[in-house]
């Protein structure tokens, strides 16, 4: 046995730390966490939803490759009206999919063609 107690973050690769900073903290409204050098020209730059405990790491890909589909699940009280808020912010959105006994639920974009999943809370 471990004793791993915690998911911290989990890291995503941006082209622009930047530009995905922003995107992350200006448009779905997360704060920012954190954000060190971590070596000449590297940094660690971390955000989250106010209240949440895990955070995104927004890593800058050495290689140019970003664009993957992140598995990750944000949570709302309302998938269509954060759907209609994301898409009237200018956010790439898929369709509101619904369907009985599971949460609404919509994929986004980043700028970078991540792409995260919006979940409405269970009630």
């Amino acid at each position: 046995m471990t004793t791993i107690t915690d998911v911290g973050a989990i890291g995503i690769n941006v082209r622009d730390q930047d530009k995905a900073l922003a995107f992350f903290t200006d448009t779905l409204g997360f704060e920012k966490r954190l954000d060190a050098p971590i070596s000449p020209g590297m940094r660690w730059v971390t955000v989250a939803p106010p209240s949440a405990g895990t955070s995104i790491a927004l890593i800058a890909s050495e290689d140019g490759q970003v664009g993957t589909d992140t598995g990750i699940r944000f949570t709302v009280p309302d998938a269509a009206a954060e759907r209609t808020a994301l898409e009237a912010g200018g956010v790439a959105v898929g369709e509101l999919l619904q369907w009985p006994d599971v949460p609404p639920m919509f994929a986004f974009d980043d700028p970078d063609g991540n792409r995260f999943y919006i979940v409405e809370e269970m009630a």
